[in-house]
């Protein structure tokens, strides 16, 4: 037996709490989470929500005098839903850096300290400690393996599906996952057995590395930025028109009640001290009934409503929200970097092709196994010359490549497989690159004899080959080699691997010693592109969205995949660079190329992170996809990252989006439903500001024309009802429609308010007051409405119009086209709910008494009231024509 060196007794107890002190422990340092209240009382912080906060205190201190609570109440419930939901949707983001502690926290593993194997948490590990190792368990460290041989799946931390082979004796960088003795944390053990000398514990491994980057903090959503820019517009606009109203409704009663005589005005002011006080306070509840109308108090419950419900919808689409900011934000994308596996193509990989020792491609499977003598060697091949083994129609164990191999000839025919047996073998090694087995007949009956199969590189077996089995299965002399050479490198173009399948009439070792061997054929193995990539990475390039593919496969590969999935084009400055590349560019140079990029081979996970941070100090939107731990911080530091639904867990905390089936074309979907939520957003605010718009005008002029109080308190209070919670809902549904991808995303600062809105705005507002101030002056309009006898049927008669103009102007805020039924029903909530109002505001007309200022119409009144406000209608459509008419067509 061979004795145990002393370094790899490992430690003793004073040389393990030495190490401790001097490099630290196993665990990696957590920053201080914000509690759900602290993160509660932060979202106050929101620029809508300072601007709503502000309203309720002015409300609340004029409640007491008038006793009109329910404003203020209907304000403080906004502002509270919005918060708490907004709260409750992003609390779990900081939990991505709780579940890798989670993970980590619950694997145990062997060392040997002093002579005596025991087993520690991994928190107790420490550098200087002998690790021991085998299959399935996880390396709980950084290190190096000093005994043993190993296969290992690094595919969580680098992202590659093929496993690492790992023995002894080979020096290398540290951080180079390709080394070939050197292990890291997180990574899994497939197969073998070895001991790791610890190099580097928690925070100084890779793995500590990328838990540090997890916890930085995401700079803003481009809708906050926007949310932001939009609230310091409406407050001033708000509080200027507070103040235009105030001074009218003082200038009203002070001087145009007095027939604009000042002397007039002082006397009655003299005699009676309190008056102008009572104007004052009058003119006060007037200013804060039109901020409270011109604040939009419901635009963050109307976000959260619009994000909520499509949430919902796009989870049909195999999208699942994990942050409700992600789904608008991923409208917005400027570039996209995407993963290959799984995301372009289906993520396991298949024989696709088989080409003979002739040069003859065999594409159809079915076909091949028409040619019973080449299909019987080749199954022979595929079963026994294999590390793979087939369970419940599964292939299990061995390589990526075993099981496509092994799939492929499955379930194959059991009447061939159990005519022999496997005597021996030799499994496949990097270093000798290939594998063989010797199978002899399991009886001796006719027909059968024995073969010793050679499955391996095309570069290691085809020297070795001067014959081949034709279709028939007879040996033919190999007619050269380089029309196999051409096939080989036109499949490998197409990013198929290649593997050779050859006989061998004597006994193979594993020094790989064979010659004269006879050659089966060539088997052509990859991922297929999945069959709807193409049409989405159109879709999303098509969107204006800078599409690039980060991958760990090398370079020819990598951008046979991009021109297959479209990524890299006939035309234009396409680039396709390599880690290596841009690990020699200076951060001034990627920025200026960036534009160019469509493929970075070789990648490696702070590859991701370079390209996301460089991509945003540009300005860009940047999305990101992922499915490994080494994902998890540019998923996290991306303005969206779409994590992988076959992913880590650690990689969808980190994310805003999941996607379920892992496939491109759910990102596109997810990208229309957020320039949908973006759309709809706006048509809210369009509908919302006209009427504000209206509101205030009325209220503004309203005194000039001898009308004291056009809308009473309790009807704006309705009014805003209809603005803010009524109309959100409506809003809320609009449909995702295809013509959205053709746009170009919008920038990160971009304000809401577009100039196509602000014309319609001013353009529809201006024509609604001029309509609503008519109404009001107009003789001819007030012989219609029994004026004469009780001006209550006529200011009846103006709050219908008020609220009938707004229920039309809905459908020309929703959609910019001259048809404004166009798509409505795709949105059957919008005429609910309008429908809604209006049955509501019947109700009111004829019930709503005093308390809402109102008495019956009758039926002739009642239609003269739905034409005038009807107008607006045609109106619009007019302000569309002549947009039309000099070129300015426009869009929300």
């Amino acid at each position: 037996m061979t004795p145990i060196s002393p370094a790899a007794q490992g430690l003793t107890a004073e040389q393990v709490e030495q190490s401790r002190q001097k490099h630290g422990s196993n665990l990696l340092t957590m920053k201080k989470r914000r509690g759900f209240f602290r993160q509660f009382l932060d979202s106050f912080g929101d620029p809508i929500i300072k601007v709503l906060l502000a309203a309720l205190a002015i409300n609340i201190l004029f409640l007491f005098r008038n006793f009109d609570w329910y404003d203020s109440a209907g304000i403080a419930i906004a502002i509270f839903l919005a918060t708490f939901v907004s709260t409750l949707s992003e609390y779990g983001s900081e939990s991505a850096f709780a579940k890798l502690q989670e993970d980590a926290g619950r694997v145990s593993c062997r060392v040997r300290r002093a002579g005596i194997v025991m087993e520690v948490p991994i928190s107790d590990v420490v550098t200087g400690d002998i690790v021991l190792l085998q299959a399935g368990e996880r390396v709980p460290a950084d290190g190096i393996l000093i005994e043993g041989r190993l296969k290992v799946d690094q595919s969580a931390l680098n992202g590659e599906s093929r496993e690492a082979e790992k023995c002894p004796g080979f020096t290398g960088d540290a951080n180079d996952f390709m080394s070939r003795s050197h292990l890291f944390r997180g990574s899994i053990v497939c197969s073998g057995e070895g001991v790791l000398a610890v190099q580097r514990v928690g925070d100084s491994t890779f793995y500590g590395r990328l838990a540090g980057e997890v916890q930085e903090e995401t700079r803003e959503s481009p809708l906050k930025i926007r949310l932001g820019q939009l609230a310091k517009t409406l407050s001033k606009i708000g509080y200027l028109a507070a103040l235009l109203v105030a001074a009218a409704d003082l200038f009203y009663f002070l001087l145009v009640k007095n027939g604009m005589n000042i002397n007039a005005m002082m006397h009655r002011l003299s005699n009676n001290p309190y008056l102008f006080f009572e104007h004052l306070m009058h003119a006060v509840m007037l200013a804060i009934t039109v901020v409270v109308v011109a604040v939009p108090e419901g635009l963050p419950m109307m976000i959260t409503v619009v994000l909520s419900s499509n949430m919902r919808r796009m989870l049909k689409d195999n999208v699942l929200v994990r942050k409700l900011v992600g789904i608008e934000t991923s409208g917005s994308l400027n570039i996209l970097f995407t993963d290959k596996t799984g995301t372009l193509t289906r993520g396991q990989l298949e024989v696709t092709a088989f080409v003979g020792g002739d040069g003859m491609e065999h594409k159809s499977q079915s076909r091949l196994k028409r040619k019973k003598e080449l299909w019987d060697l080749i199954e022979l091949s595929g079963y026994f010359n294999n590390g793979s083994t087939m369970s419940a129609g599964r292939a299990v164990g061995g390589n990526a490549t075993d099981r496509a191999l092994l799939k492929y000839v499955s379930p194959g025919n059991p009447v061939l497989r159990n005519s022999y047996i496997k005597k021996d073998s030799v499994p496949f090694d990097s270093s000798i690159k290939f594998s063989a087995a010797r199978i002899a007949p399991a009886s001796t009956s006719a027909g059968t004899r024995e073969f010793n199969l050679v499955k391996g590189a095309p570069e290691r077996i085809l020297p070795f080959c001067n014959r081949y089995f034709n279709e028939d299965g007879r040996i033919c002399p190999l007619p050269g080699r380089l029309h196999l050479e051409n096939k080989m490198k036109e499949m490998t173009e197409r990013a198929v691997r290649v593997l050779a399948l050859a006989v061998s009439d004597t006994p193979v070792s594993a020094a790989g010693d064979f010659s004269r061997l006879i050659l089966v054929g060539l088997v052509g193995i990859r991922d297929e592109i999945r069959p709807e990539a193409r049409a989405a990475v159109k879709q999303v390039c098509d969107a204006g969205i800078q599409a690039v593919l980060i991958t760990g496969d090398n370079k020819e590969t990598a951008a046979a995949i991009a021109r297959e999935t479209g990524l890299i084009g006939k035309s234009g400055r396409h680039e396709v660079i390599t880690s290596g590349e841009l690990a020699s560019m200076s951060d001034d140079e990627i920025k200026r190329r960036l534009p160019f990029i469509r493929v970075v081979a070789r990648a490696l996970p702070s590859d991701k992170s370079r390209l996301v941070r460089l991509s945003q100090e540009l300005g860009l939107v940047t999305g990101m996809t992922g499915d490994g731990i080494n994902d998890a911080p540019a998923l996290k530091k991306a303005d969206v990252g779409f994590a992988m639904g076959s992913g880590t867990e650690v990689a969808k905390e980190a994310g805003d989006i999941v996607i379920l089936d892992d496939n491109i074309a759910s990102i596109a979907k997810a990208v229309l439903y957020g320039r949908t939520i973006f759309k709809s957003i706006r048509k809210f605010i369009i509908f919302q500001l006209t009427m504000n718009l209206c509101a205030v005008g009325v209220s503004l002029i309203g005194p000039f024309i001898g009308i004291d109080t056009p809308v009473t308190v309790i009807q704006m209070l309705w009014i805003n009802i209809i603005m803010d919670t009524l109309a959100g809902l409506a809003f809320a549904g609009e449909p995702p429609l295809a013509e959205y991808m053709n746009e170009p995303p919008k920038r990160r600062g971009e304000p809401v308010l577009n100039r196509y809105m602000l014309h319609q705005i001013l353009c529809m507002g201006i024509f609604t007051v001029i309509l609503c101030v008519s109404f009001l002056k107009l003789p001819r309009i007030h012989l219609l409405f029994r004026y004469a006898g009780d001006p209550i049927y006529f200011m009846t008669a103006f709050f219908a119009l008020f609220i009938f103009a707004g229920v039309f102007n809905s459908f020309n805020a929703r959609t910019y086209r001259i048809n404004l039924f166009s798509h409505l029903r795709k949105n059957p909530l919008f005429l609910i709910i309008m429908t809604m109002v209006a049955v509501i505001q019947l109700l009111l007309i004829y019930y709503g008494g005093s308390l809402f200022r109102t008495a019956g119409l009758t039926l002739g009144e009642l239609r003269t009231v739905l034409l005038i406000a009807f107008l607006v209608v045609p109106a619009d459509c007019i302000r569309k024509l002549v947009l039309r008419l000099f070129g300015r067509k426009g869009n929300i």
